[in-house]
């Protein structure tokens, strides 16, 4: 693990307001939105970095025999679907059980064994437990329903009760038949009686929005696409409205894009971070109390939010909680979560209609499930409203991010001068600011990156956005606007150096005391 590191030193209240406000209003995107006064936010304790729970945690030994290769083990497909599984919860407490459901197409047995995702030495993540040789029998693909929902009736094959002294975090469940074929399901461990400096939430409802289990040409369907007659995944008109966590994830069990949320609970856990992890289903259910936190981090790529996910987000925001969020397209569709179709449990379904093809059928209290800034009059809903930039396109390649406001304490340390290249940082997604949209009110935004892109859907050419919002309370909202940022952070060279420093900076100033 890396040594401890103070980040930016505190600086008084008086002295952060000004200086907060001077920076801001230098930027050209950081025009003054509005102030006006509010109260104070609530006094947090000096932060536990290096003195937490998750210290002694990862120093216990790490494993990286999860991988497909270790053990000579061989990975799996959706159409041979040679071991597959599923977990009955996406989040569990200590004590607490979680069962998987998995099917084995011909070996004669397997077993699950359990990985908890953390830094560990550089190893990446721990082994926590092992079940015995389990029997394997193959288990039936279920035909999508009207809505194109697939939902699994699989038997439990193992049930594990979490023990007491489990650390929260990312879990990994490792499926390997006595053949060697190896698959994955994923879950997180949460502790809600734990007060903690950082909250990280997973966002599980993104990676069942692009599950398209099982691609096997014929049946598989996410949100986004599914099969014609002749086999070809294709777009809108085939896609399913509902989709359902009754099912493994596609391929080799591990959800898209869920590196990004890894790769920055290694690097976290590395820097001796006080985090405690949850999902964006606990955040929906009530589960989790944002202002119990110095901070929310959201790492990964988080698209698809109900409204009673928005309104905790932004209830936190106003109450002191600060908020970053390290990728793209965050807070882009509004979707319901129902129950299960195969036994009722709630939040086991996420379901949006989308806007281009069929009405969403039983809209809830939030409205329809479209997109965010399509709800209401004059796109009042829109992300940048909260977040202060928004989605805006698909870089065609990775392209560099371009450095603005070198001066602002954000980049103190990086070396990095206006109009400076970070190579490679801006790719996948991009947010950036719309002046013809919402913007926040009672905060200054400040644009830290201005990076010229070719949108992919022809769309023409675009700018990136890095983006800062700040409170007259001093709370924070940080926008990574592209889905490079989580990964960087475990890089070697540049880009790694930049990205490092400057989430430093950021954590540093999200956890400095307040009076």
């Amino acid at each position: 693990m890396r040594k401890p590191d103070r980040g930016v030193p505190g600086i008084g209240r008086r002295v952060a307001l000004g200086l907060f406000g001077a920076i801001a209003l230098a930027g050209a995107g950081g025009r003054a939105l509005g102030y006006v006064a509010a109260p104070g936010p609530p006094a947090r304790r000096p932060a536990l970095t290096w003195s937490n729970a998750l210290v002694a945690e990862n120093a216990q030994p790490g494993s990286d025999a999860w991988r497909v290769g270790a053990d000579g083990t061989v990975g799996v497909n959706d159409i041979a679907r040679q071991i597959q599984g599923y977990a009955s919860a996406t989040s569990v407490s200590p004590g607490e059980d979680i069962a998987f459901h998995v099917s084995v197409a011909t070996a004669p047995g397997f077993t699950v064994d359990v990985y908890r995702v953390g830094h560990y030495g550089g190893a990446g993540a721990r082994k926590m437990t092992s079940s015995p040789v389990l029997p394997g029998t193959p288990q039936p693909v279920p035909r999508p329903d009207r809505d194109g929902l697939i939902a699994c009736r699989w038997p439990v094959s193992w049930t594990l009760t979490v023990p007491a002294d489990w650390r929260s975090g990312i879990y990994l469940a490792v499926f390997t038949t006595t053949a060697g074929n190896r698959g994955f399901t994923t879950f997180v461990v949460r502790e809600l009686d734990r007060d903690a400096d950082i909250l990280a939430i997973v966002p599980v409802t993104t990676y069942q929005a692009y599950n398209v289990w099982p691609m096997d040409k014929t049946t598989g369907k996410s949100l986004y696409r599914g099969y014609t007659p002749t086999g070809v995944l294709t777009g809108l008109e085939q896609r399913a409205h509902r989709v359902s966590f009754d099912r493994p994830y596609a391929r080799s069990g591990l959800p898209i894009l869920f590196g990004l949320d890894t790769a920055f609970a290694r690097w976290a856990e590395g820097e001796g971070h006080d985090i405690t992890y949850a999902t964006g289903i606990d955040l929906d259910e009530g589960r989790v109390d944002p202002q119990r936190y110095s901070a929310i981090v959201f790492p990964g790529h988080d698209e698809y939010w109900t409204t009673t996910m928005r309104e905790r987000a932004e209830a936190a925001h106003r109450q002191g909680t600060h908020q970053a969020y390290l990728a793209a397209n965050s807070i882009y569709w509004h979707i319901r979560l129902d129950p299960s179709t195969v036994d009722g449990r709630p939040r086991r379904v996420v379901t949006c209609y989308k806007e281009r093809d069929v009405p969403d059928p039983n809209p809830g209290r939030g409205g329809p499930t479209v997109r965010w800034r399509s709800l209401g009059d004059g796109h009042r809903h829109a992300e940048q409203g909260f977040l202060g930039v928004q989605y805006n396109g698909i870089p065609t390649k990775a392209v560099p991010l371009i450095v603005r406001e070198s001066r602002h304490w954000f980049w103190q340390g990086t070396g990095v001068k206006d109009g400076d290249a970070v190579p490679g940082l801006v790719d996948g997604e991009a947010d950036g600011f719309n002046p013809e949209m919402p913007s926040p009110k009672k905060a200054e935004r400040t644009l830290l990156s201005a990076s010229p892109y070719t949108d992919s859907l022809g769309r023409g050419r675009l700018v990136q956005n890095t983006s800062l919002l700040t409170g007259r309370d001093q709370t924070v909202i940080f926008v990574a606007g592209t889905y490079n940022w989580s990964t960087a952070l475990g890089q070697s060279g540049r880009t790694g150096d930049v990205v490092r420093t400057a989430t430093r900076n950021l954590f540093g100033r999200m956890l400095t005391p307040r009076e």
